[in-house]
């Protein structure tokens, strides 16, 4: 179920790059590029940052291999995807919620405190996100009133309560993916936002 996961958020985010780079008009190969950093971005941040090298996708070309097919998916049915802004959100919130699961389990698999872990989870789930935004010029939505990161958070402290219920993992996988799915979703329905700073 990690691994199956893993690999569906590595395809959610590559997408999610892809869509942003065509509503940018970049050519085929700008859209590659972006959807590549945006799957693997926050991987590679937290694989680094943890020692582990060569970092996760150098490892195992399937994570290659799943990038190049939600290139190609999302370059074939773009006209299927009307709604843009629908598909792009749907994508990166699966991305989101399967991300900062792994993050998280990284950080178990490492021996680290909880609190790191949870902030390993949501940089794992969110760089990915800066670096496509930063590239396509947009200000990310980590810094943005849209409740995002602190999402992650929730998730990672859902994440470590249920573990103490010492649920099965492939249960406490698929639980707290959805937690962080569905708080995205709710949050985006009824229109969540933090509190912006006013700089008067």
């Amino acid at each position: 179920m990690f691994h199956l996961l893993d690999l569906i958020g590595t395809m959610a985010f590559a997408m999610s790059g892809a869509l942003t780079a065509m509503h940018k008009k970049l050519d085929p190969f700008g859209v590659f590029i972006i959807a590549f950093v945006t799957a693997v971005g926050g991987g590679t941040l937290r694989d680094v940052l943890i020692g582990r090298t060569p970092v996760g996708w150098m490892q195992d070309l399937k994570y290659v291999y799943v990038i190049i097919l939600g290139f190609g998916l999302a370059i074939l049915f773009r006209k299927k995807f009307d709604k843009l802004r629908t598909s792009l959100f749907l994508f990166d919130t699966i991305g989101l919620g399967v991300f900062t699961l792994i993050g998280l389990e990284r950080g178990i698999m490492t021996g680290l405190h909880p609190v790191i872990c949870i902030a390993l989870g949501t940089m794992t789930a969110c760089f990915g996100g800066v670096t496509r935004d930063i590239l396509c010029t947009e200000i990310p939505t980590i810094f943005r009133r849209e409740i995002y990161a602190t999402i992650c958070i929730f998730g990672g402290i859902v994440f470590f309560a249920l573990k103490k219920l010492n649920l099965e993992d492939d249960v406490l996988y698929l639980v707290t993916s959805l937690v962080i799915i569905t708080a995205r979703l709710l949050a985006v329905k009824f229109k969540w936002y933090l509190p912006a700073f006013d700089h008067k």
